[in-house]
């Protein structure tokens, strides 16, 4: 019997719209068109496992295939099959309210996916790359017919008797001529490992050569001949979908070169598993960052039942860890979902606080069980916590007890020890903490070794977060401020008195400073002349760290741009009671005065890598001359 119709859609507009609105993102229908194959699949092994379908299941598997020159895709499956009614109910009548209405939200519509979930189009997705689709198929019901729907790409349709003999559907695309791409073995084997990779029904695309065994030859040595077998693309049972207990360490780094093939091991890793109050699964990698900092998000995956839907989760996953690596499925996701879907729904908001909850846990258990082996991998580790803290308050909390700070002796300590440690000797006259730091131990050596000499803690703060991580514990700690060591003397850093009385008298500190303002030409640097220990060098050269700081942040894009703009300005502090500073004071010429003068600032400039090109050649000239 032969039947045509119309599809009713009450509107000639659909199929421009498919193909023109879901183009951008055009080669999901193809896993539209195998999550419906698997879907049909996973029915007929459920009612058989009810006893409401008494037939063999025989070969469960979905079939992709190409023929180049007929210009044919085709999707198959031994699933449910469809009678000629069905066909009518499920393919002919989509499901989405007022067609017109569809239009005039849409026509400017650029997200595929969008479209795809709102209204039920997933099976006519298959229009946006065919001129023609057609279905060849076979209900699983006793006494059934085999039928054939086909359709031209308007709202016009044909349902004739079908050819096929066994149970099971196929979708049959004619490619049109703009997507012949996807008629390229390379192309839809790539497209089928990024959207099914993981699907919980074997996936067959073609067959692949392999090497068996073949009885032995005359000197009895195992012979070996080539067969070719099913090449199925997709891992049907991906660790997500097992129990913890089940796993062991190596199945998870196995998993993780599934994943990604050229990396190095992880760290470690978080197995999540909610079934209340929403469904979640998933692995979570924390991957070993290089030193650059390799700020790379989009590493972790997202599926829906096993079925890829993007690898941007950033409304899923915290800002802080999307530099981890994994996979998350949840089936209260849906598997077509738009960025507005993402951003608004309450399932999302719970997992991303669940996924928040989670890290939190296991880097505390982590700390708690281990705490060698937690410092091992600071380095790495520390760059996530950070940025949590950072950026989640709710994380911060938790973090607070489990964050360590390094000092120049590789040291580690949490908050709480840190401020025990160094209150007794780094509380200055106003009662103030003061944490001393360093970026840069090689080049602030002087400064870090006069601190030392005090007794004075140094902490090591290079990562390109610290910026913003002191300013975060100088706001949370109470009466603590964080200095960089070479901001200044290691005795105005921790002002814990009056300073010493000065070995000169008045005018002789006025002349020297006349001296020393003469003597300096670079821009952007006043003089001071105080009284330090004579332990001290003769002049230091400082930025103020308010100041540094701003411009650090400036560079770093931080929204400073005013302080960005600023000339580098710097203190040049002469110590009046170092010998070499009396020397100058004494000595008989202006000559002699301006080389000392000059020797010990370019020697202070030298220390804080201030001394270049021309300069730091005169100052070598002038250094042998003087010896």
């Amino acid at each position: 019997m032969q039947e045509k119709g119309t599809i009713s859609i009450h509107t000639e507009n659909i199929f421009p719209i498919i193909k023109k609105f879901l183009y951008s993102d055009h080669e999901i229908f193809l896993r539209e068109l195998v999550s419906n194959a698997i879907d049909a699949t996973q029915k007929i092994k459920r009612l058989s496992s009810l006893g409401q379908y008494k037939g063999e299941l025989g070969n469960l598997q979905v079939e992709v295939a190409f023929d180049k020159d007929k210009k044919t895709l085709t999707v198959s499956d031994s699933g449910l099959g469809m009678t000629a009614d069905e066909i009518k109910k499920y393919i002919n009548q989509i499901a989405f309210s007022g067609a017109t209405e569809f239009v005039e939200k849409f026509k400017d519509a650029k997200d595929a996916n969008e479209l795809i979930g709102k209204f039920g189009l997933g099976f006519y997705s298959a229009f946006m790359v065919a001129d023609k689709v057609e279905i060849q198929t076979l209900s699983y019901q006793e006494g059934a017919t085999p039928a054939r729907w086909i359709c031209e790409g308007s709202t016009d349709f044909e349902i004739t008797p079908g050819n096929r003999t066994t149970r099971g559907t196929d979708i049959i695309l004619h490619i049109n001529n703009d997507s012949e791409e996807f008629l390229d073995q390379h192309k839809l084997e790539e497209i089928l490992k990024k959207h099914c990779a993981f699907l919980p029904v074997p996936v067959k695309f073609g067959t692949r050569s392999q090497s068996v065994e073949d009885g032995q030859d005359d000197k009895g040595e195992t012979k070996y001949k080539t067969i070719e077998v099913d090449n199925i693309i997709n891992n049907t049972t991906p660790i997500w979908t097992k129990s913890p207990s089940e796993l062991t360490d190596k199945d998870y780094l196995d998993f993780y070169k599934e994943l990604y093939p050229f990396s190095d091991d992880p760290l470690f890793w978080i197995h999540l598993n909610v079934d209340y109050p929403f469904n979640l699964t998933g692995v979570l990698y924390f991957p070993k960052i290089k030193k650059e900092v390799e700020l790379r998000p989009n590493k972790i995956k997202l599926f829906s039942r096993q079925v890829f839907i993007t690898d941007e989760v950033k409304d899923i996953v915290p800002e802080f860890l999307m530099l981890l690596h994994g996979v998350i499925d949840s089936p209260d996701i849906p598997l077509n979902v738009s960025r507005s879907f993402l951003q608004a729904d309450s399932h999302v908001k719970k997992i991303n606080s669940h996924i928040t909850k989670k890290v939190a846990d296991k880097l505390a258990d982590l700390f708690k069980k281990d705490r060698k082996a937690y410092e091992e991998k600071w380095s790495d580790i520390g760059l996530f916590v950070k940025y949590g803290m950072l950026t989640d308050e709710k994380f911060y909390e938790r973090a607070k007890d489990f964050v360590l700070l390094t000092n120049t002796k590789n040291e580690f300590y949490t908050l709480t020890e840190y401020q025990e440690k160094v209150s007794p000797l780094q509380t200055d006259k106003d009662g103030n903490r003061i944490y001393l730091y360093t970026t840069d131990p090689g080049k602030q050596d002087a400064f870090i070794q006069s601190a030392e000499a005090r007794d004075y803690d140094v902490l090591m703060m290079n990562s390109p977060l610290d910026n913003h991580f002191i300013s975060q514990l100088e706001q949370k700690l109470e009466k603590t401020q964080v200095k960089r060591v070479d901001s200044g003397t290691a005795d105005s850093l921790i002002n814990k008195e009056e300073p010493l009385p000065s070995v000169l008298s008045e005018e002789e500190s006025s002349a020297v400073k006349a001296v020393f303002e003469k003597t300096i030409t670079k821009p952007g640097m006043s003089v001071a002349v105080e009284s330090l220990s004579p332990a001290e060098l003769p002049v230091t050269v400082t930025m103020d760290e308010f100041m540094r700081r701003m411009k650090d942040m400036a560079a770093m894009g931080g929204g400073m741009g005013f302080y960005g703009s600023l000339p580098d300005n710097y203190k040049v502090t002469v110590n009046s009671n170092h010998p070499l500073v009396g020397k100058i004071a004494q000595a008989g010429n202006d000559e002699e005065k301006t080389n000392l003068a000059k020797q010990a600032f370019d020697l202070a400039l030298l220390s804080q890598g201030l001394l270049t090109g021309a300069e730091l050649t005169d100052f070598v000239k002038r250094s042998v001359a003087m010896l």
